[in-house]
């Protein structure tokens, strides 16, 4: 059993958790449309014969209202209660930058935000720090895959190496 926390490729982990927040955001912003059901006739043709599938417009839509707002409820509570359990510089940082509004930038949040103002390095480490404590929780809830963000093997020591070409022979 390997007890190992993945090494993660930074910039595919923060495009990946800067989709998360984007999604967020869009859920918390924008208002969720009700679909209506069709009360007009339509005029497409269909052919007459047994189908075997029974379809229910009107249950459909009901269906659709209810489950789509608790869907994104619970996805924005989801990362809501992930982010609470960062660090506090973590938590200001990513409710800063991301959770907030669209046209906040790193330099409005390392130079005024902070307090006191940290530098532009420091706010990368908190920032690549918090994202790969979201990136683990995220995977482990199996809303983003892990996999796909592992950093992979740059280079065999020599002896593994070795090892490697002599069990291929």
């Amino acid at each position: 059993m390997n007890h190992m926390l993945p090494e993660l490729d930074r910039r595919k982990t923060q495009y990946a958790i800067e989709a998360v927040f984007e999604k967020y955001r869009i859920y918390k912003t924008i208002t969720f449309e009700m679909r209506e059901a069709s009360v007009t006739a339509s005029y497409t043709e269909r052919f007459h014969g047994p189908t075997n599938v029974t379809s229910d417009q009107t249950a459909k839509v009901a269906i659709y209202n209810v489950d789509m707002p608790a869907a994104r409820k619970h996805y924005c509570e989801t990362i809501e209660s992930i982010v609470e359990r960062l660090g506090a510089r973590e938590q200001l940082l990513i409710r800063e930058r991301y959770m907030k509004q669209d046209d906040v930038y790193d330099y409005k949040v390392y130079n005024h935000i902070f307090d006191p103002p940290v530098s532009k390095d420091t706010y990368v480490k908190i920032r690549t720090r918090a994202f790969y404590k979201m990136a683990l929780v995220l995977a482990d809830l199996g809303m983003l895959p892990l996999d796909t963000l592992v950093k992979p093997l740059t280079r065999l020591k020599k002896n593994e190496g070795a090892e490697a070409v002599g069990a291929l022979r």
